[in-house]
């Protein structure tokens, strides 16, 4: 049976935990994106820690650093993905080029998961008339 441990960090934990995992030579799993209870991102990154997952999780931030740099694709596309579908940044990531959605949605803010379609045909139309 495969060991998940959650453990909560903070924004300024991210780049020391993506370094420290990196420096031991644990992979990254993969980057998760949710909201919580209160409507609030939730931002999960899970290491391959031995035989089980370790997910440092951070609560309520909107912007986080990116660990792209330390962590190559394998966080550039969780993070490209999770800032087209969430209001969620990731800070010195290059956005300059979408994964899914249209470059001309909305001014390069996904947010298909916490927006509803009402609102974002709304906020869509308004642009169209600008």
């Amino acid at each position: 049976m495969q060991e998940y441990k959650k453990i909560a960090i903070t924004k300024d934990d991210v780049i020391p935990t993506a370094k420290k995992m990196r420096e031991e030579g644990i992979a990254l799993a993969m980057i998760h994106g949710f909201l919580n209870d209160e409507g609030k991102p939730n931002i999960s990154y899970e290491y391959e820690v031995g035989s089980g997952i370790e997910s440092y999780t951070v609560d309520g931030e909107e912007s986080l650093p990116s660990i792209a740099e330390i962590y190559d694709l394998a966080a550039e596309w969780p993070e490209r993905e999770i800032m087209e579908l969430m209001e969620v940044t990731f800070e010195g990531l290059d956005t300059s080029k979408r994964l899914f959605m249209p470059d001309t949605m909305l001014d390069g803010q996904g947010q298909i998961l916490v927006t509803p379609m009402d609102d974002l045909i709304k906020r869509t139309q308004g642009k169209k008339g600008e």
